[in-house]
Order: structure tokens, then C-alpha cells, then sequence
């Protein structure tokens, strides 16, 4: 599996394109990874392979962390998802309330096509095997800091020090990168 360098991304429609000239990894499915840095710009790629690829089902896994130091806990969320899906089978995850600040209802996920799980950890290592296409997203940090603040807001500020620890030290342990496919710098 080559990768694309930082100087070289592919667009949209060529990690789509990768993506649907593999085998299917997700029972009849393929699934698309989009990994990195918070506000690096995975949720925008995301998008643009969903406009491009109509039958994609796309998840963000901002739903199903367990607030804001919920990160170690998600690559457990989204495997239990997968593994289902993998069968032929619906999966499930719940999803978690940012007001309330607790975990709501479960949703359900259909089988499909093409799925791409988006987001900070969205590519743990314990489910490798089901991954069609690893994508890492990248940005300096003064432009993910910018992003963060435009998305959330300045009131969400004191959660970015945090943050920033605990998606370096589980990048670090699941060698994400390292693993990716495709590099896109934004």
C-alpha cells in the first residue's frame, strides 16, 4: 500500500476511486477511514467523497466518544459497529449527548456500499482488517486551532491543551499514520 506525500494529495474523487478498485473489506462493503488531527479537515473530506459517492453512509465519531477525554475508549465504539457490519449484520453505536453530557440512544447502522467513519481515532489498529482505505488528514496547528475555534467556539477553548494530549498520545500507540494509505495536507 503506497501513500500519497503531503505535497502530492489526491483529491476527493482519486481516494474514492482507490477505495471502490479494492476488494471489499466490510462484508460486501468498503470502508473509508478519515484519521488525523483535530481540525485538520477530515469532516470537509468526508463530505466531498458523500457528494461524489451518493450511497455512502457517512459516521463522524465525535458521536460516539465519551466527551471530551473519550478518546481512548473509541476505537472499542467503533469495532463493536464494525464487526456487525463486517457479518452482513446492522451494527450499533450509542451516541453520546454533548449538552447533556451523557450517552443517549443507540443508533443503527445499515449495511452498505461504501461507509466512511470520520474523526479524531477513527482508524484504531484492532480493526485493520476491515479498513479498505486508511486517509490521514493533516494542517499546522494554528490553522486546526483556528478551526476548532470557528466550529466549537471560543468557550471550548480549554478543552483544546487536552485534547491535543490525548489524540497525540493515541496516534503515538496506534501508529496511525504510519499506517495510513493516503496523506493529505490541508
Amino acid at each position: 500500500m503506497g501513500t500519497a506525500s503531503p505535497s502530492e494529495p489526491l483529491s476527493p474523487a482519486a481516494i474514492l476511486s482507490l477505495a471502490l478498485s479494492r476488494p471489499p473489506t466490510l462484508g460486501a462493503g468498503r470502508l473509508i477511514c478519515i484519521d488525523g488531527l483535530a481540525g485538520s479537515g477530515k469532516t470537509t473530506l468526508a463530505r466531498s467523497l458523500a457528494t461524489l459517492a451518493p450511497e455512502a453512509v457517512v459516521l463522524g465519531t465525535d458521536e460516539m466518544l465519551e466527551g471530551w477525554r473519550g478518546l481512548p475508549g473509541l476505537g472499542a465504539s467503533v469495532e463493536a459497529l464494525l464487526r456487525p457490519l463486517a457479518a452482513g449484520a446492522p451494527g450499533s453505536y450509542r451516541r453520546w449527548d454533548w449538552y447533556a453530557d451523557r450517552w443517549a440512544e443507540s443508533v443503527t447502522v445499515e449495511p452498505a456500499p461504501l461507509l466512511v467513519v470520520e474523526g479524531v481515532g477513527s482508524a484504531a489498529s484492532s480493526y485493520r482488517d476491515l479498513v479498505t482505505i486508511l486517509v490521514w488528514v493533516e494542517a499546522d496547528r494554528d490553522v486546526r486551532l483556528a478551526r476548532w475555534l470557528e466550529r466549537d467556539g471560543e468557550d471550548q477553548r480549554p478543552h483544546w491543551a487536552d485534547w491535543l494530549a490525548d489524540e497525540e498520545a493515541l496516534h503515538l500507540r496506534e501508529g496511525t499514520r504510519a499506517r495510513a494509505d493516503v496523506v493529505v495536507a490541508t
